[in-house]
């Protein structure tokens, strides 16, 4: 298949683009200093405005095609916690969020509590006015996923479909722009990962990859074919965080990881019921709403060591927790999907590979 490479990032080397893209670092580089200084607060906070999805791809297990779009005033409540529990990150998800009718107030209030604006979508609804409304409104990431080059009964997040509004994000978006692509979980042809990474690099996205978990969020070991296309993903220029933590090779070769997961505190997930879960793949834990979250919660789970962790695959926790990966031992134990009791366990620092406490 061949695509338009005549097309450029002239929007984006604008002036006002690279001061835009400029004073977006700072406040990158101000988020992780302000995580380093302190443990007391989430990072990130990954939240769902609508439930309802235009696509239903056979492996996703996040979404409906009844829900109703969270009513703005509800959003504005939630958004504005987040700032009073000081959230440094607020990424939008569902479903998909580009079919909530009130989204650009979503990502202006985000704005306005002085958290990060980002959004993850499918890019289906994306043209050149909804483009410009989120320049307007203050996005500052999105991250699109596209599983294969041609769509099938697994995925139509395809190539074919949408590069015409990738080609389009890349003459008029003023935000940074991500194009994520995945393997296993039934992606039919794995090397089509390699050609959707090198055409963000040709438009000057960055580009990362993900392994498809069960539905429990854990660990589905790669293929030989898919572990060297994983790999060869990682060799690719334009690197972004994800790209620099041991995480990644051991889950692409089928191994536990020994970490410390701070879902809960650091990384928090909020569902289109306003509950707070660990992350999408453990809905119910520990299942309290957003209203009702205090600091003392955030100190709770970053204590809290979480029994799914060794097989996780979830990206974001991952590196959102490698912020603290030197610090905090964890001292008490969950396993999601049993009562939700929080047991008290004392864990030895030596047991944790790598790691000082």
């Amino acid at each position: 298949m061949c695509f338009n490479r005549s097309v450029g990032t002239a929007r984006r080397q604008t002036v006002r683009g690279r001061w835009l893209a400029a004073q977006r670092k700072i406040r990158e580089l101000a988020i992780v200093g302000r995580a380093l200084a302190s443990t007391g607060h989430p990072v990130m906070a990954q939240i769902v405005p609508m439930r309802f999805c235009n696509l239903s791809c056979a492996y996703c297990n996040e979404y409906d095609k009844v829900s109703e779009p969270v009513p703005i005033d509800e959003m504005l409540r939630r958004i504005d916690h987040l700032g009073r529990l000081g959230t440094s990150i607020i990424t939008i998800s569902g479903g998909e969020p580009l079919t909530h009718p009130e989204l650009d107030d979503v990502i202006r209030r985000i704005r306005r509590v002085g958290a990060l604006a980002g959004m993850i979508t499918n890019g289906y609804l994306l043209n050149e006015e909804r483009i410009e409304r989120l320049n307007r409104a203050g996005l500052d990431h999105m991250q699109i996923s596209i599983d294969n080059i041609e769509p099938d009964d697994v995925s139509k997040k395809s190539l074919k479909v949408l590069d015409k509004k990738l080609q389009m994000l890349s003459r008029h978006a003023e935000f940074h722009v991500n194009i994520n692509s995945v393997v296993g979980g039934g992606i039919r042809e794995p090397n089509d990962a390699l050609v959707i990474g090198r055409r963000a690099l040709e438009l000057g996205f960055t580009s990362t990859i993900g392994i498809i978990h069960d539905g429990g969020g854990q660990l589905k070991p790669l293929k030989e074919n898919e572990a060297r296309v994983y790999f060869a993903m990682r060799g690719m220029k334009k690197r972004n965080y994800s790209r620099f933590n041991h995480f990644q090779e051991a889950i692409a070769q089928g191994r536990p990881n020994d970490w410390r997961c701070r879902a809960g505190s650091r990384y928090l997930y909020i569902c289109e019921n306003g509950l707070v879960h660990y992350c999408s793949q453990q809905r119910g834990f520990p299942g309290v709403p957003l209203a009702q979250y205090t600091h003392t919660d955030v100190k709770r789970e970053y204590r809290t060591a979480k029994s799914c962790a060794p097989n996780c695959t979830i990206s974001c926790v991952h590196q959102i927790s490698y912020i603290d990966h030197w610090r905090g031992p964890q001292t008490q134990t969950i396993t999601p999907g049993s009562n939700g009791s929080h047991t008290p366990e004392l864990v030895s620092i030596q047991s944790i590979q790598g790691v000082e406490g």
